[in-house]
């Protein structure tokens, strides 16, 4: 399959109103944080169908498609390297790896993110050096944050929480609400996982936290509990 039929499928089954109702939930407006981003009104699971059937496609290609102004177009780039990492050879899954790091600020969408950083940045680190998500980390890039710590989600199912409580830490005090949301995201599965860990971390820092970020984090404690860190009583 090439990239002509990939876009060809993609032009086929585009939804005008569709397209419409996500650009107004991503945010894509004036001073939003995905300004400018184009939609062509397609879902996941029918996007992720049309993906599978080109996952032979170059990484120039890719690139193509990385950079497209349209929203589907990155994600469809992003679903064939999720799918062929697993399969891939070490040799392979390093160019993966460095293809998505080139290409982190293409990567600009909460969706972007979080359907790709843990299997392919997460994933490739696993068993190696992590400093780069440190960097990524103190990035001022929204997207490049994110990516930092949603990788970290494929160390916390191994129960390896350290770097995610690293970061964690580091994004405590950042002001944008997205990671916010991911902080506590992370941070409410390392609970599942070790509640006590969990709970070591929330207890020093709860009361300073973003609020979003707390409501996240405790999100599935008992409703006493849950109140009792809400209400800084804990």
């Amino acid at each position: 399959m090439s990239l002509f039929s990939l876009r060809t499928a993609l032009k086929a089954g585009a939804d005008k109103e569709q397209a419409k109702n996500l650009q107004r939930f991503f945010k894509t407006g004036p001073g939003e944080y995905g300004e400018g981003d184009i939609f062509l009104g397609f879902k996941v699971p029918v996007l992720r169908s049309i993906a599978k059937q080109h996952l032979d496609l170059t990484f120039d290609e890719l690139q193509n498609l990385i950079e497209s102004p349209i929203h589907e177009e990155r994600m469809a780039a992003l679903m064939i390297l999720v799918l062929r990492f697993p399969k891939s050879t070490p040799e392979e899954k390093n160019k993966i790896f460095k293809f998505y790091i080139k290409n982190s600020k293409n990567i600009n969408n909460w969706d972007l993110v979080d359907l790709s950083a843990p299997q392919i940045v997460g994933g490739y680190l696993i068993d190696r050096d992590k400093n780069i998500l440190n960097k990524l980390s103190s990035s001022k890039n929204l997207w490049e944050k994110r990516i930092s710590i949603l990788a970290t989600f494929q160390f916390i199912k191994e129960k390896q929480f350290d770097t995610a409580l690293t970061i964690a830490e580091k994004l405590l005090n950042d002001e944008h609400d997205l990671i916010h949301k991911a902080v506590g995201w992370m941070l409410r599965e390392i609970g599942k996982r070790d509640l006590e860990t969990e709970e070591d971390f929330l207890k020093g820092r709860y009361k300073n936290m973003p609020r979003t970020m707390l409501r996240y984090a405790i999100e599935k404690f008992p409703e006493k509990k849950r109140k009792a860190y809400l209400n800084g009583t804990i």
